[in-house]
Order: C-alpha cells, then sequence, then structure tokens
C-alpha cells in the first residue's frame, strides 16, 4: 500500500530535506497592503535589511531590520528583538517567518529590482541602502555588551608519567658521596 505524497509524513520530511533554494521558496513572507499594491506581489523571499512588522507574540506591533535569516531554522533575527537570558545576558530571539509582514524592502540589490520589475528611477534612496540628500548617514548605536563571564577551566589532560630523576645528596654529605651518585 502506497501512502500519499500530501501525507503529513512526507510533509515534515520535506521541510527537513528541503535544499536552500526550496527553503528560501519556503520563507517568504507577505508584503503590507502598501507594498501589495506598489509591487503587485503577495509575498516575497525574507532578506537581510527587509524591515518587518511583528504579528503576534510579545513583541508584537514592533517594526525592526531584518539583522540575519537563518534558513537552517526556518527563523528570522531581528535587530533590537532580544531575551534575558538566566545570566542577564542578553540573547537574540528567533521569529519564524508565519509571524511576520513586510514593511519596507531593501532593494539595494539590482537582482531583486529586476525580479520584482522596479524601475532604478523608481526607487527611494532609503530603499537602495543610502543616506537621503542633505542628511548624514544615521551613525549605528553602540552595542553594550555584558562583561564576559570568567573563563572556565580547561579540561585536565592525563600528564605522561615521567622518569624518575637521582635523588641530590644532603648538603652536609661529604663531597666523595656526591661523585659516587653522579658516575652511577
Amino acid at each position: 500500500m502506497r501512502s500519499s505524497p500530501h501525507s503529513p509524513r512526507r510533509q515534515r520530511k520535506a521541510v527537513y530535506t528541503a535544499r536552500p533554494f526550496q527553503r528560501r521558496r519556503r520563507m517568504t513572507v507577505p508584503l503590507s497592503k502598501d507594498l501589495r499594491g506598489r509591487f503587485h506581489s503577495r509575498s516575497v523571499p525574507l532578506r537581510k535589511g527587509d524591515t518587518v512588522r511583528v504579528l503576534s507574540g510579545s513583541f508584537v506591533g514592533r517594526e525592526e531590520r531584518v539583522a540575519k535569516v537563518d534558513r537552517r531554522g526556518y527563523s528570522v533575527i531581528l535587530d533590537n528583538v532580544t531575551l534575558k537570558t538566566g545570566e542577564d545576558k542578553l540573547k537574540p530571539l528567533l521569529i519564524r517567518t508565519s509571524h511576520l509582514v513586510i514593511t519596507r524592502l531593501n532593494l539595494s540589490d539590482p537582482w531583486r529590482r529586476r525580479v520584482l520589475k522596479v524601475a532604478d528611477e523608481d526607487v527611494t534612496p532609503e530603499e537602495r541602502g543610502e543616506s537621503p540628500e542633505g542628511e548624514e548617514p544615521e551613525e549605528p548605536s553602540p552595542v553594550v555588551e555584558p562583561a564576559p563571564a570568567e573563563p572556565a577551566p580547561a579540561p585536565s589532560k592525563p600528564r605522561a608519567k615521567r622518569a624518575a630523576k637521582p635523588a641530590a645528596p644532603p648538603a652536609d654529605a661529604p663531597a666523595d658521596a656526591a661523585a659516587d651518585t653522579e658516575d652511577a
């Protein structure tokens, strides 16, 4: 008996064994209503530099820039979206693409502009990744990193045994006894 190609088991297997180009296609995110009308597309694959709005979770409503796209885990890391660990360190929060909507696209790549059929004249300097004319580029806010924890002691390796050295004669022993131990 053959199982259906649409069975849950085969669908899960397809997710875990997908090639990188298939993972990219699976990580498409819907565009906001403004962008849908402009680009005539419902969703596009997510890319570093895009600005997204979080739709669910504890950061709902926040608009942040995509810092990293993790295709292996089907998740995204956003700027300024972090959690505190038990050791009071800040750790980036991984968010699934199903919880996001794109509000601004990163159109600095000519290939992406060509795929979306956008003329170079229609792209704003912000979308290109440049600063608008007459304004100074924004400097990235300094990232405050917590003080590094004390390094853990290195695991001890078993030492090789060394050959025993001949014992030195006591200081009050005669000189002849010292010569006898050296000759032996």
